[in-house]
């Protein structure tokens, strides 16, 4: 609700569907925390060493996640071709992730809570960019 506010309060309004944004935004901030809290349940598993890479893949997709959401709250002057390949390294990195919770989906919950979300967010992050290549032919992008 405060980014939608935030973007109507800006000095430089969005020429693209504020919803789709807002959306995007907040998938991957969700993204970002389920990531996080799967690396950490991760860590308290019995196995752990079993999920190294999962906790490794967990982590990127969060630090990546939290970072396109940033880039995309920003409304000054937006970079296309940047924009484009953050949403687009983001996608990859939530289908990685999501294809490593898979992995150890059947034993933890979290896991599949994870790969959930990261499916999500893979989505949606490929929906605003096809709503961005559209885009580029009016204003925003």
């Amino acid at each position: 609700m405060k980014t939608t506010e935030m973007f109507a309060a800006h000095p430089r309004k969005l020429t693209m569907d504020i919803t789709a944004i807002t959306e995007c935004i907040n998938s991957l901030v969700e993204c970002a925390d389920v990531c996080t809290s799967c690396a950490d349940a991760c860590l308290g598993e019995q196995m752990v060493q079993d999920l190294t890479k999962c906790i490794s893949l967990n982590l990127d997709c969060a630090d990546i996640c939290q970072t396109t959401a940033r880039i995309l709250a920003r409304q000054t002057d937006p970079v296309p071709q940047l924009l484009r390949t953050q949403l687009e390294s983001c996608a990859v990195a939530c289908r990685l992730c999501m294809q490593e919770c898979e992995v150890h989906s059947e034993m933890h919950q979290h896991c599949r809570i994870c790969r959930a979300s990261c499916q999500n967010c893979e989505k949606i992050c490929q929906d605003l960019i096809s709503r961005l290549s559209e885009g580029t032919r009016t204003t925003f992008l």
